[in-house]
């Protein structure tokens, strides 16, 4: 098995790709599923799919497909979707108030446990469930409670110095909509809903193929 650190990131993004398809049929009713299913449904081929899911071993056999519900479970682990993802939102605005209301990501297992801003008229409000605290209580939340990632959704002049705060107590993984770029420290991972925009914005006046690249 290939070491996950090795697996090329268009590999990486496909498998996601093979998930929501084997998560599907078996809400169909299905039992197994072939590399060419995967494939057609994502247009990839099915010679792709096999060598995308062969970096980590045997999984499916030969003439039979891929046992579905151990597809869903092994393309988990390996995404790292098998556990629980707790997050906070910073900045509770009109993307802010948006992402509180998206019931989708509890059921991919990312939940916003709570949610930060420097209004303190919203202080004490709770959206979708989820309570609004003051930016003086961040660190201590994150370190407290065990966040994992963060949600960036602040006005771009003061991004950079929210996704510090957010390193600086802890936070691995930050998910930035803010407009511009931020700088962090090696071994964390931020990524800019802008410039993927941007590069979906180019891929379709190209006329490219595949999803645009994620991170930094």
């Amino acid at each position: 098995m290939t070491d996950r650190s090795e697996i090329p990131w268009p590999t990486v993004k496909r498998l996601s790709l093979y998930l929501r398809e084997a998560e599907r049929r078996i809400e169909a009713g299905a039992t197994t599923v072939s590399s060419r299913q995967l494939g057609e449904a994502n247009d990839i081929a099915g010679t792709q799919v096999r060598k995308d899911l062969g970096h980590f071993g045997q999984i499916g056999k030969s003439g039979i497909g891929y046992q579905a519900t151990n597809l869903v479970m092994t393309l988990r682990r390996i995404l790292g979707l098998n556990r629980s993802w707790r997050a906070v939102v910073v900045g509770v605005g009109n993307i802010g108030r948006a992402i509180l209301g998206y019931p989708q990501f509890s059921q991919r297992g990312f939940h916003v446990i709570a949610a930060f801003d420097q209004n303190q008229a919203v202080v004490g409000e709770k959206i979708g469930g989820v309570e609004v605290h003051g930016m003086e209580a961040l660190i201590d939340f994150i370190e407290n409670e065990d966040i994992h990632l963060g949600l960036l959704a602040v006005p771009s002049e003061v991004s950079q110095q929210v996704a510090e705060l957010l390193v600086e107590a802890g936070i691995k993984g930050i998910l930035n909509f803010a407009p511009n770029r931020l700088l962090v420290p090696v071994g964390v991972v931020s990524v800019d809903l802008s410039r993927s925009l941007e590069m979906l914005a180019f891929q379709v006046s190209s006329g490219l193929t595949g999803e645009p690249p994620l991170g930094d």
